[in-house]
């Protein structure tokens, strides 16, 4: 009978970006059980909203995660807007959509890289995070900042984005996109990554709804749940969209999900700056607006890894009594521990990039 071991994975590891800890439950090569271990970089962010007030908390939760940060912003303000009663100009709706976007194709930009360098494709490392400054340029253009970009805001955005300035964003996306193919076909075609990924980590359609994963995560599985076919925002505003999805449940359908949501994220771009209302651009709302005692609101939208929850509840004051926000990692941690029982050692890197965990979403 083989003998049972753990090994500790991380939270230092050449493939992690961030720090995540995972105990290991082994027989010979082969996991049969891992146990994650959360609170590392715990920074207690939530309890801020009890010491600044809702308009200064937005910047707050802008800094829950540098990849997820526009999202974060755009969560809470959402929420804080529905407390407050605040309804948002459509010219706003459309920006933060297109900013959403771009986001996700920054994310999956850095996660292709990240996974190219786990397989030793320096080269191909070097070329994703290539495109992926162009994004960060768009960002500095038009917001002013690459990662914390600091323009939503609780009733709208900041300042404007002139339509000249959007059009040259699509011109940059074209050139993103014509680069982009060529990775995507290298990456994917190539038969030393298909060996690594194909039938590994592999969850069930079935099992994908009973762990209620969420993002690519899941619709690598066949589960078609996508916050954004509820219309929230701009996104009702799209002639036609459906989640992209894979039937496989493996790795290697996880990585053809996320690299086809980059061109449908550049379709989406470009469908709503073709579409954007001239409207004007909400500001913050008059400093006389309080949220209700004990009331509460919540909004659900779609981050780059999936369905993200944004919970906010008033006491009166400008200062809110809770803000609480349930992340994508969160929700997939499950999976992600279903995901390695009964593979080898040698996968986990694999498995833990494809399923691309928020470790500072997560612990914050």
């Amino acid at each position: 009978m083989a003998t049972r071991s753990v090994i500790p994975f991380g939270p230092q590891h050449p493939v992690l970006p961030e720090p995540v800890h995972l105990d290991l439950v082994v027989e010979d090569e082969h996991v049969i059980e891992a146990i994650p271990q959360i609170g590392f970089v715990h920074r207690g962010l939530e309890k801020l909203v009890e010491k600044r007030d809702y308009n200064q908390f937005v910047y707050i939760a802008e800094r829950v995660c540098g990849i997820c940060s526009f999202g974060h912003g755009y969560g809470y303000a959402s929420a804080t807007e529905k407390l407050l009663g605040i309804e948002v100009p459509r010219r706003a709706e459309y920006l933060r959509a297109i900013l959403e976007e771009l986001s996700r194709v920054h994310s999956h930009l850095l996660w292709l890289g990240l996974l190219a360098d786990a397989f030793g494709f320096e080269s191909l490392f070097n070329h994703c995070w290539r495109l992926r400054e162009t994004v960060l340029d768009i960002f500095q253009e038009t917001c002013g900042g690459r990662i914390i970009l600091s323009i939503c805001i609780v009733g709208g955005m900041a300042h404007d984005i002139d339509d000249a300035m959007l059009c040259g964003v699509c011109d940059k996306l074209d050139g993103i996109q014509r680069d982009y193919r060529e990775i995507v076909d290298t990456m994917l075609n190539d038969s030393s990554v298909r060996s690594r990924l194909e039938g590994v980590g592999a969850i069930s359609f079935e099992d994908a709804l009973e762990l209620s994963m969420v993002g690519p995560f899941a619709k690598g599985s066949g589960v078609e749940h996508d916050m954004r076919t509820t219309g929230f925002g701009a996104y009702g505003d799209l002639e036609h969209f459906e989640p992209i999805i894979a039937t496989e449940g493996d790795c290697y359908a996880r990585c053809k999900v996320r690299c086809q949501e980059v061109f449908q994220s550049i379709a989406i771009i470009k469908e709503l700056v073709a579409k954007i209302p001239h409207d004007g651009i909400g500001g913050k709302p008059a400093a006389k607006v309080l949220p209700p005692e004990n009331g509460q609101a919540h909004v659900l939208i779609e981050q780059p890894r999936g369905e993200a929850f944004y919970y906010v509840r008033g006491n009166g004051t400008k200062y809110l009594d809770r803000f609480r926000l349930r992340t994508p990692t969160s929700q997939n941690l499950a999976g992600m521990v279903r995901a390695m029982q009964g593979v080898d050692v040698a996968d986990v890197p694999m498995i833990i990039l494809t399923i691309d965990p928020c470790i500072s979403c997560t612990e914050r």
